[in-house]
């Protein structure tokens, strides 16, 4: 298959919002579809009716879409694909690889239970695998692969290397329930076949179905896609991340803020390594990511370094961009939406609130200075510095920055000169103007803050608070 176009696919199941994990498997599928000017397909396995929902549905595709990975053609659904799926199970009931059985639970569960009590192995050996259709009874049966007895089978693993299953191990898997559904391990192989599939990425908790499903690949003659098992992530104790390591849902970091660029760098290298690349671009992501790369032991995450990746990516961002994923997030936190007044101002501001930044909000803090509107109210500690001593010193700057030409070099200065009159320092200047133009002690720098409000709101705001 090496010279077929790369088809990867995500199969979430919509019984869940989408786990960072999952999609940590989407990020791999994408990485390596599009990397390889292939494609990358997405399929809803929605065939557990009882727990799908198309909330979850919905929250699966909201999470893809704000990570930016994006999918070919319209999403599969698993479960309208259920004609198909039968067709296949009979097409094997007719080749010979499949048979009926007519076992009843209670049947199955009484073997299980005397095998149990016997120490034996609980492997259901169907009594009706090599029973001739003239003796079949008129009754529901499910229909179940022929699975081999003896051997063992290996399959290839492009993270995980040669396993090798012993084929006693193997039951007759069922493929068509009494009641005529087909089952997930049927649908899967069916639905990758179908949909050229050639590379399955996903979690090393599925090694185990790939040699049931091989069975039906055999039965059927197809072609056999290209494994890859990726390791789970664990949290920061070495355990399978969960609730208590912190959030586990992708909604749950675009609601923290975390920017998707920073978030599909960071995925991209938990569990995956070109060098001793940490920072990179989806581009370089595109080009370097290969399944070789892939460890085989579980990864950690950790807090700080997906916080050191974001706030990397945020310093170099696109104002743009930035400014559309800020909105973004403040809609899908129920946040008020800004006015074109405070957009426009925030776009302005850019440039100097993304240093030092690890997340959205951090940006949104910085930004309070623009995005807030007079009369100015310093916060407690910022107004510790507006005493009658500083107010004076403000008294007389405002007169020479009406004057002034509104340029970093001019207002430097300016603040510089009057700084030098009175006998102290620019930086003891610097606590004041913070109070006076963002009511805070955290700030960008002030002549960042003037040059972005303008003379006329700048000049304002010293009036305000000298008056």
């Amino acid at each position: 298959m090496s010279d077929t176009p790369a088809v990867t696919r995500f199969a979430p199941s919509p019984t869940g919002a989408l786990h960072i994990g999952g999609a940590r498997t989407a990020l791999f599928n994408w990485l390596y579809a599009r990397g390889r000017g292939g494609k990358f397909v997405l399929r809803i396995e929605d065939t557990d009716k009882a727990r799908s929902t198309d909330e979850n549905t919905k929250a699966i595709l909201d999470g893809l879409t704000w990570l930016g990975l994006d999918w070919d053609g319209e999403p599969v659904s698993q479960a309208a694909r259920a004609d198909r799926h039968v067709e296949v199970a009979q097409q094997m009931l007719a080749d010979g690889t499949a048979f009926k059985c007519f076992a009843t639970q209670d049947e199955i569960e009484a073997f299980r239970e005397d095998a149990r009590a016997n120490k034996t192995s609980t492997l259901f050996r169907s009594p009706w695998r090599n029973v001739a259709e003239a003796d079949h009874p008129d009754l529901p049966y499910a229909v179940r692969v022929k699975a081999p007895r003896d051997g063992s089978t290996t399959l290839h693993d492009e993270v995980q290397g040669d396993v090798t299953w012993s084929n006693d191990q193997l039951d007759d898997m069922i493929i068509l329930r009494s009641d005529g559904t087909p089952v997930y391990m049927l649908a899967v192989v069916v639905d990758d076949h179908d949909m050229g599939v050639t590379h399955v990425i996903r979690g090393d908790d599925h090694l185990a179905n790939a040699f049931r499903q091989n069975m039906i690949y055999d039965a059927m003659g197809w072609d056999k896609p290209t494994l890859a098992h990726i390791p789970l992530i664990f949290g920061p104790d070495g355990k399978k991340l969960s609730k208590r390591h912190g959030a586990t849902g992708a909604a749950e970091y675009q609601a923290m803020g975390y920017p998707a660029a920073g978030m599909r760098n960071y995925l991209a290298r938990l569990g995956w390594s070109h060098g001793d690349d940490e920072f990179f671009s989806d581009a370089q992501a595109k080009e370097w990511f290969d399944l070789d790369g892939i460890g085989k032991s579980p990864s950690r995450f950790d807090f700080k370094k997906l916080d050191n990746i974001c706030g990397q990516h945020i310093a170099v961002a696109d104002d743009a961009a930035l400014l559309h994923e800020i909105e973004a997030f403040l809609a899908a936190t129920d946040t008020t939406a800004l006015t074109a007044q405070q957009r426009d101002g925030l776009n302005a501001a850019l440039y100097c609130l993304k240093e030092r930044a690890k997340k959205l909000p951090d940006v949104l803090d910085k930004a309070h200075f623009v995005l807030t509107s007079r009369p100015i109210v310093p916060d407690e500690k910022s107004a510790k510095s507006l005493d009658d001593v500083h107010k004076g010193i403000l008294r007389e700057l405002t007169p020479q920055l009406q004057n002034a030409t509104w340029s970093r070099d001019a207002l430097e200065g300016v603040v510089s000169s009057v700084a030098e009159a009175n006998e102290t320092k620019l930086g003891k200047l610097a606590a004041p103007l913070r109070a006076v133009l963002a009511g805070r002690t955290a700030t960008p720098s002030v002549f960042d803050m003037m040059l972005v409000l303008g003379k006329d709101e700048t000049l304002a705001r010293l009036q305000d608070a000298t008056a």
